[in-house]
């Protein structure tokens, strides 16, 4: 037997001690209790649960044990205890809240903010960096997001041609088809979020975030002589409860929105901006909820030979129809409540749908007039 070879008196086997009673945590099956430097490996969680399933329908699970260990040992032991002793921290601080093992990954900002703050001036400094530290290489072995197949296509927005089949195709006096055709153009023309516009269902009015058909409607005239229409929604996405105000600017498209809101003029002040008059219901109107709206414009859009979309892509096509018309971008993006570099970001969901709006060589021209326009925004933003 060689000298080096360890006998059974020299052997060395390390066991885990019982937990002291201020480094306990609840009893899981997904906590077991193991050393310090193999919590990294050992400990885990629903999400990493489901993470690692889904990694051995990709790789053959001998592929998907060989990426892990190569992984961790990456680490020195020294630096795995460490790193065990962070996530044992993070682990009695979400009992100790009462967080559910579901919530710990990934874990919401304000969860890792809540922990910092908790031990914040009785730990030190340094300590509390790398147990973040710890953290973000936990949740990298663990997958932080889930594996997925490739995402769809884009869905094309709506362009000018989905509105004239909106306004070929809708019956503007009737009393549905004239609130449709009301919430399309504002939130073509106006850039606004569909949820700004329109309820969830019939029960979910709250006026706290939806406009009221009593909301006041100013139409103004400028001295250059345009025309435009403002009125205030309480509730936006990005403002809270500061809202934001709507203008919608009259042009020469058969798809103004200044044109088409006359109709319903009956509806009481209690109900929903967009409500519209009904023979159907007891109060004589209806409140008008995202999904009918949806419908019926997917259905006239089928209808007309075109494809069926989502309550966004009318944000984006407005964007991108005011833009190929001249509008500087910085109008545009107040129009839909962007902050310039919001704006920016947004304008390179709208580069890879551009080619959508283009069909000869003038809109090519000013497709090629706006991407240097927008060029110069960047460089005035330092984008």
């Amino acid at each position: 037997m060689s000298d080096t070879t360890p006998t059974s008196s020299t052997l060395v086997v390390r066991k885990p001690r019982n937990p002291q009673p201020h480094n306990t945590i609840t009893a899981s099956r997904l906590w077991p209790l193991v050393l310090a430097d193999e919590h990294l490996a050992r400990w885990s969680t629903p999400h990493a649960s489901a993470f690692q399933a889904s990694l051995h329908t990709l790789l053959p699970a001998p592929a998907a044990l060989c990426l892990q260990q190569t992984i961790l040992e990456g680490l020195e032991t020294r630096t795995k205890k460490n790193y065990g002793a962070g996530l044992l921290c993070f682990t009695q601080f979400c009992d100790t809240m009462n967080v559910p093992e579901i919530v710990c990954m990934p874990a919401f900002e304000v969860l890792i903010a809540a922990f910092v703050a908790h031990h914040a001036g009785s730990v030190r400094h340094d300590t509390i960096n790398n147990w973040l530290a710890e953290l973000a290489f936990w949740h990298a072995l663990n997958g932080p997001k889930k594996i997925e197949p490739p995402p769809l296509p884009k869905r094309p927005p709506v362009t000018l041609e989905h509105m004239h089949a909106l306004f070929a195709g809708l019956n503007l006096s009737n009393t549905f088809d004239a609130a449709v055709f009301a919430v399309a153009s504002s939130a073509f023309w106006g850039c606004r979020r569909l949820g700004e516009l329109v309820i969830p269902s019939r029960r979910t009015f709250d006026c706290r975030k939806h406009a009221s058909a009593v909301t006041m409607v100013g139409v103004r005239n400028l001295p250059s002589g345009t025309q435009y229409a403002v009125f205030h929604i309480p509730w936006t996405k990005t403002t809270k409860q500061n809202g934001a105000d709507v203008i919608l600017t009259a042009n020469s498209d058969p798809t103004n929105p200044l044109n088409h809101r006359a109709v319903n003029k009956r509806v009481p002040g209690k109900a929903p901006l967009f409500a519209f008059e009904s023979n159907d219901t007891v109060d004589r109107w209806a409140p008008m909820t995202r999904d009918w709206f949806l419908a019926h414009c997917n259905e006239v859009w089928t209808s007309a030979g075109l494809n069926m979309l989502t309550g966004h892509c009318f944000r984006i096509g407005g964007a991108t129809e005011l833009l190929l018309r001249g509008t500087h971008p910085d109008i545009v993006a107040t129009q839909g409540g962007w902050k310039s570099r919001s704006f920016l970001e947004y304008w390179r969901k709208i580069e890879q749908i551009l080619p959508l709006f283009i069909s000869n060589s003038f809109d090519q021209s000013r497709a090629q007039l706006l991407l240097n326009t927008m060029d110069q925004c960047r460089r005035r933003h330092n984008s």
